[in-house]
C-alpha cells in the first residue's frame, strides 16, 4: 500500500461521508492495493549506506546517466523491481534510491529522518555527492522520479531547483499532500496545521520563469487519491505557458505498483531521452 487509503467523501461532496475523509484500517485492507510482481535477485543492486542511511543503488556496466528515485509511503525501492530494472538495463542508467522513512521528501525536518536536515538538503547534498564519486555524474544530469510520495517529492526537487535538476518524471504524485493532514499520516509531526502543510507542496514552488525543461506528469484516471491535485498542478503549468508531458488517461489498477510498473519503461525512456537533450545542450554552449 503506497498511502494509508481513505474514503473520497471529502473530494466528491457526495454520499454519508461527504464533509469527512474516513480512514480505511490498512490492516483490514477492504480494498487490495494492486500488488508488486514477484522480485527476481539481481547482482546490479545492492544496498549501501550513504551518509548514515541506507540506500539501494543499481549500476550497469557503463552507465549512461543517473536517476535519483523517492520511493512512496509504502518505502518501496527499485530494488529487484522486474519492470524497472530491465529498463533501466536497457538504457544503460544506473539509480539511487535513498531510504526516507515517511519524510515526504520535502524541506521540512521529519525527525525519524534526520533531526537537523530536510530530506530535500539530504538529496542536494549527499546523494549528489555519492553520484558524483560513483559515477562522474552531478547536476544538472542527474534525472528524478517518484511515487506518489515520491513522485511529489521529486517535484519538489526539480521545481525548487530547476537548473540542477532539469529532468523529472511523477508518477501518480501526491502533490496536494495538505488533504491528509490530521489523519494520522507523518504530516501531522512534520506541520502544526494543514495550512502550513499545503505552504510546503510542490504545486507552490512552480517558478514562472525557472522550471524543469523536461517534465512528465503521470496518474490513473481512476486514482482517485492523486488524481485531482495534479490535475490541478497541470492546469497551474498549462495557464503559465510552462510546456509538461502528461497522461492521465492510461489506466493500470487505478493506484499501486500495478500502475507503477506497467508505466516503467515510458518513465525511464522519458529520462533518458531528457538527459540526451541536456548533454546535447551542455556540448553545443560549450
Amino acid at each position: 500500500m503506497l498511502l494509508p487509503q481513505y474514503s473520497r467523501g471529502e473530494q466528491s461532496g457526495k454520499g454519508l461521508a461527504a464533509r469527512r475523509l474516513v480512514r480505511i484500517c490498512p490492516h483490514a485492507e477492504p480494498r487490495r492495493p494492486a500488488s508488486r510482481p514477484k522480485r527476481k535477485a539481481t547482482v546490479n543492486w545492492k544496498t549501501i549506506d550513504l551518509a548514515g542511511k541506507p540506500a539501494d543503488i543499481f549500476s550497469p556496466a557503463e552507465p549512461r546517466g543517473v536517476v535519483l528515485f523517492l520511493h512512496g509511503y509504502d518505502g518501496a525501492t527499485l530494488r529487484d523491481n522486474p519492470a524497472y530494472t530491465a529498463a533501466l538495463l536497457e538504457r544503460r542508467l544506473a539509480c539511487v534510491c535513498p531510504h526516507g522513512s515517511r519524510c515526504w521528501w520535502t524541506d521540512a525536518i521529519y525527525r525519524p529522518f534526520d533531526v537537523r536536515r530536510a530530506p530535500l538538503d539530504y538529496l542536494r547534498e549527499d546523494v549528489v555527492e555519492f553520484i558524483r564519486r560513483e559515477w562522474g555524474s552531478a547536476p544538472p544530469e542527474i534525472a528524478v522520479t517518484g511515487v506518489e510520495m515520491g513522485g511529489q517529492g521529486a517535484l519538489q526537487l526539480a521545481y525548487r531547483h530547476a537548473r540542477q535538476f532539469p529532468v523529472v518524471a511523477a508518477i501518480s504524485p501526491k502533490v496536494d499532500f495538505e488533504t491528509w493532514y490530521g489523519h494520522g499520516t507523518t504530516l501531522d509531526e512534520m506541520f502544526p496545521d494543514r495550512e502550513a502543510a499545503r505552504q510546503h507542496t510542490a504545486t507552490l514552488h512552480v517558478h514562472p520563469l525557472d522550471w524543469p525543461a523536461h517534465q512528465l506528469l503521470l496518474c490513473d484516471p481512476a486514482d482517485h487519491y492523486c488524481l485531482d491535485g495534479v490535475l490541478t498542478l497541470a492546469s497551474k503549468l498549462s495557464s503559465t505557458g510552462i510546456p509538461c508531458e502528461q497522461d492521465f488517461s492510461s489506466s493500470h489498477g487505478g493506484y499501486g505498483w500495478d500502475y507503477a510498473n506497467a508505466m516503467a519503461g515510458r518513465v525511464v525512456e522519458f529520462l533518458a531521452r531528457g538527459l540526451e537533450e541536456v548533454r546535447r545542450k551542455r556540448a553545443t554552449k560549450a
